[in-house]
């Protein structure tokens, strides 16, 4: 682009930031009594104790708020850590996922050959190829919108998916991933875990087994707390020490005194946790039941929302007719899944609100 073709406010920006698409995160409404069930959040609280540990933290003058965190995030590193039968240098945290992805494209996908991912999967992963300059091939869902392991296995850089995907839902089992991983010795191979606990079984089972395995996970869904921040990525220690490496160079103090009282307090009480994520698999159950008696194709999913078409119905007609009656749900305008609307899982009054007003659409 010449300097005559440059827009005057963006006169000043670099050249990749012109080009730069960004990612779109889901809408925050500002309209008050909205039922919001596009951004997959949890229809939950947190766990009483979280609220309880964060007020601790803080203090009674909130005076320790002019000193600066843990770096490492010790106490909550080292919980997380036991949760999971491992080691505190085979854990990684980060403020959100979303950091710690992009610092995993730092880490390991800065490669001679291109790095692999679905064509139809969480749409940050095409944004850092492009913000890290990282040459990405895009690998087909097959027909039932599923991954098969063996497309991947050709000459790469390195591989990254979702597991359960976003925004499909579907589920690879633990002996796909394992095939994956044996496919790719010599690539780090990420499984992004955002929604595992709501079906599907970790891939944190196979770290010891494979020192090319990268596992993220973060609390915003199944643990309620996506207003703190967290997120971690699992691996053998060398690849651990890769992403450390990133972080002392981009953000030493990634997670406030807050979010790590609030994290420990929240992986301490086990029993909410498991409670809540089974009383979201019923939800989506009963959810995915009603709307297939009103005629959708729902994608089997295992994750806290649905994938969902209606044969007769034009997906953005049916958004449209949901928002008029202040119901929010995400439909992606893309290839392939532009008739389809991501539906987060809510609370039973919330769900059998948006049951009721698509029988009236319908």
């Amino acid at each position: 682009m010449s300097s005559v073709d440059i827009p005057m406010k963006q006169r000043l920006w670099s050249p990749l930031v012109r080009d730069l698409v960004p990612y779109v995160p889901g809408e925050q409404p500002k309209i008050n009594n909205l039922i919001k069930l596009n951004t997959n959040e949890s229809p939950f609280p947190p766990s009483p104790k979280v609220r309880e540990a964060v007020i601790s933290a803080l203090g009674l003058d909130g005076d320790v708020l002019r000193l600066y965190p843990d770096p490492d995030a010790s106490s909550l590193k080292q919980v997380i850590a036991t949760y999971h039968g491992l080691a505190t240098n085979q854990v990684f945290l980060g403020n959100g996922s979303d950091e710690v992805l992009a610092h995993i494209y730092t880490a390991f996908f800065k490669q001679s050959l291109p790095i692999l991912s679905p064509d139809i999967s969480y749409s940050f992963y095409p944004v850092y190829s492009q913000l890290y300059a990282v040459e990405t091939v895009q690998i087909p869902l097959d027909a039932d919108f599923r991954i098969d392991v063996n497309d991947y296995k050709v000459p790469n850089g390195g591989v990254i998916l979702a597991n359960p995907n976003a925004p499909t839902g579907v589920l690879l089992s633990l002996d796909q991933i394992r095939q994956l991983l044996s496919n790719n010795p010599e690539s780090v191979v990420v499984i992004d875990e955002a929604y595992i606990d709501f079906g599907g079984q970790s891939a944190i089972a196979l770290i010891n087994e494979f020192d090319n395995l990268v596992v993220c996970h973060t609390v915003s869904k199944s643990r309620a707390l996506a207003g703190l921040r967290i997120g971690m990525v699992f691996g053998q220690a060398h690849l651990i020490e890769a992403l450390e490496r990133v972080k002392n160079s981009f953000n030493s103090y990634p997670l406030d005194r807050l979010a790590i009282a609030g994290g420990v307090a929240s992986y301490e009480d086990d029993a909410y946790f498991q409670s809540t994520c089974q009383a979201l698999i019923d939800l989506r159950e009963d959810l995915v039941s009603k709307l297939q008696g009103l005629g959708f194709d729902v994608l089997p999913s295992h994750a806290n929302f649905i994938f969902a078409r209606h044969p007769q119905h034009e997906a953005v007609t049916l958004a449209k007719g949901l928002r008029e009656s202040g119901i929010i749900v995400r439909h992606f305008a893309k290839p392939r899944i532009d008739q389809f609307l991501r539906i987060t899982i809510g609370t039973a009054e919330q769900n059998q609100a948006l049951v009721s007003r698509l029988q009236e659409i319908l």
